[in-house]
């Protein structure tokens, strides 16, 4: 027999139970699909980092939300039909990793809640009417901030001091690729300093692309930011060291895998960042009044061994500079 304040204390703790405990109870976890143009080995780190994001709003995977996941492989054309695959398991919302992504899942859905981890040009390319007031169902955080494209120029010209030539590695199928292509070439304008473009599609273009660079007398390279060129960095950063070409990537992730020098947004922090947008959505806020924001978190990365491969000698002012060295 249950005594009646036994009964009591065991109405009072579910009372007191979370709401989101209670739901669960009785039905479905939220499901969040997560659209992606790398591969699934390539994208751990930073999902690990939106999932923290999570843990931190007391969100936790598996317990009080599940996660649908796919991925292109770097192969862009996928996108589209992977987006469509992905609303076919009913998520409550899209996290996409990068731009191309986003656009694709903006393409199968205008209702469905996107949330991209990282934006270009989102206005030209329609993603959002305004930063402050997106408007649609998209909304994220900015990967490119005004004067970053310039950075990477100056770096470049420190890392090889009266370089006339810098190489542009661009993505194609990228369709931020104009608007970045646009902003490093003003900047090397500025500078009196003359861009020699190579375009690749895939990973089987890269040994022409350099082929074009060395014969166009590019000095050094800077690759766009772009998920099949992370994904591949390591064929990067190896036809670039036979070609003698140091590079310069917009992210750690080509550092790491072998490329000279990385400036730009610190993505892991991002997809930290991006937990806060998917727990206001389920919390139920709007995407059209959930402002795009900055990136705030930058990093200089420098790989001294492939420095040292190549025959450089690193500014030790460069290298005061950098938050990581990898020796």
């Amino acid at each position: 027999m249950i005594r009646r304040r036994d009964l009591i204390a065991v109405l009072g703790a579910v009372v007191t139970w979370p709401r989101f405990a209670l739901a669960q109870s009785g039905g479905k976890r939220p499901l969040i699909g997560i659209l992606c143009n790398t591969g699934r080995n390539a994208s751990v780190s930073s999902i690990d980092a939106f999932l923290a994001g999570m843990r931190d709003l007391g969100r936790v995977e598996g317990e009080n939300f599940e996660i649908v996941s796919r991925f292109s492989d770097s192969d862009n054309s996928k996108l589209p039909a992977l987006a469509k695959e992905l609303l076919g398991q009913n998520p409550d919302l899209i996290l996409a990793t990068d731009p191309d992504s986003a656009f694709a899942a903006h393409q199968a859905t205008s209702s469905l809640p996107i949330v991209s981890v990282v934006l270009t040009d989102p206005i030209r390319l329609g993603l959002v009417a305004s930063y402050a007031r997106p408007g649609g169902n998209v909304t994220g955080i900015l990967a490119a901030v005004d004067g970053l494209s310039g950075k990477q120029v100056e770096l470049a010209l420190e890392l090889v001091p009266g370089a006339r030539r810098i190489g542009l590695l661009i993505n194609a199928t990228n369709v931020t690729s104009t608007s970045q292509r646009r902003e490093i070439e003003a900047a090397a304008a500025a500078k009196g300093v003359e861009i020699v473009p190579a375009e690749v599609r895939s990973k089987a273009d890269l040994a022409a692309a350099f082929q074009t660079l060395s014969s166009g007398g590019a000095q050094i390279v800077i690759a766009l930011r772009d998920g099949m060129l992370i994904q591949n960095a390591g064929q990067v950063a190896e036809q670039a060291l036979s070609s003698r070409l140091p590079t310069v990537f917009g992210n750690r992730e080509g550092v790491v895998a072998g490329g000279l020098l990385g400036y730009g947004v610190n993505i892991r922090a991002n997809y930290r960042r991006a937990a806060y947008f998917v727990d206001r959505i389920l919390k139920g806020s709007r995407v059209e009044d959930l402002p795009v924001i900055q990136s705030t978190k930058f990093e200089l990365v420098i790989n001294l061994k492939t420095a040292k491969a190549l025959g450089l000698t690193i500014p030790p002012t460069l290298l005061a500079r950098a938050d990581e060295v990898i020796e």
